[in-house]
């Protein structure tokens, strides 16, 4: 494609993580120019590669924006959305980034440290099982941000619910409905009351219980309808069934961990007495290749 003049040749790899997929550009010395353009023609799912975003890997010595963070992670994590913007954090994304660094021999698993334009992320990578499969990646999230208030209702059709308002580094609505199926199509974002709460928009969070300490979740993601997985969204989906369920480990002195289904995977969130929450769950690399 046109698009890719500036990088033809660049090697590239795809990846997903419950199938939030992302295609991987290896860049270590800092040398390429990643447009709007050429992220948005890489991640067409009809006419390039196909994806949800776009992972470029980089020595944190030589990106600019990371050179601070060098001392503590080698590699910066450069993550453009799929209409090639820049965002700040990808959970989903960070775990295929740390499965790369181990593909490539530029880690081993166990303890990782990745720059990311929200911060150092500690993650770590489990040991391949005995038949091969990939270990499972946790991925340090950060702390939830429960800034109310207390009168939030998602509307869907006829259709109304109380929702949790949790903050992630991005806004989540939290609903528990009956059936998932309520939701509806999720082309469009769900109605959210009062108004002024969410100037930004919201992600919002569709929550039915399976079994002990374990749901399953649909969300629309701002700005992107229904998706397949969204790292913060399942962290805020666990804090909201958290506290549902009255064992806020800052009360209980006992981290809690809870099991959360989405479409394309699962996800286990963990939060801490300190507040911290981790996320655990799968990275694959499925493709190599060379862009012309």
């Amino acid at each position: 494609m046109s698009e890719h003049s500036g990088i033809s040749g660049t090697a590239f790899l795809k990846g997903h993580g419950t199938q939030n997929d992302f295609v991987i550009v290896p860049d270590p010395d800092g040398e390429l120019e990643l447009s709007e353009a050429t992220v948005a023609a890489l991640c067409d799912r009809r006419a390039g590669i196909g994806a949800d975003g776009v992972l470029r890997v980089v020595r944190s010595a030589a990106e600019p924006v990371a050179a601070g963070m060098a001392g503590q992670a080698e590699w910066f994590m450069d993550y453009r959305n799929a209409d090639g913007s820049i965002a700040e954090m990808c959970g989903n994304g960070v775990r295929v980034f740390a499965r790369y660094l181990v593909h490539a021999g530029h880690a081993k698993p166990g303890e990782l440290a990745v720059a990311t334009r929200a911060g150092v992320k500690q993650v770590r990578i489990a040991e391949d099982a005995a038949d091969g499969t990939p270990g499972e990646i946790t991925v340090g999230m950060g702390r939830a941000v429960l800034p109310g208030p207390d009168d939030i209702t998602v509307t869907v059709d006829d259709r109304s619910w109380p929702a949790l308002n949790v903050n992630m580094g991005n806004p989540h609505a939290v609903a528990f409905v009956e059936d998932l199926a309520h939701a509806g199509l999720l082309y469009d974002a769900p109605a959210t009351a009062p108004q002024g709460v969410y100037p930004q928009g919201v992600n919002v969070e569709f929550v039915v219980d399976r079994g002990e300490r374990h749901v399953a979740m649909r969300v629309h993601e701002r700005g992107s309808g229904e998706t397949r997985s969204c790292g913060t969204g399942a962290c805020a989906v666990a804090v909201a069934a958290i506290r549902r369920a009255g064992l806020d480990p800052a009360d209980t002195g006992r981290a809690v961990s809870w099991t959360v289904d989405l479409p394309g995977g699962r996800l286990v969130i963990e939060e801490f007495p300190d507040g911290r929450i981790e996320m655990t769950g799968p990275a694959v690399i499925v493709a190599e290749g060379v862009l012309v």
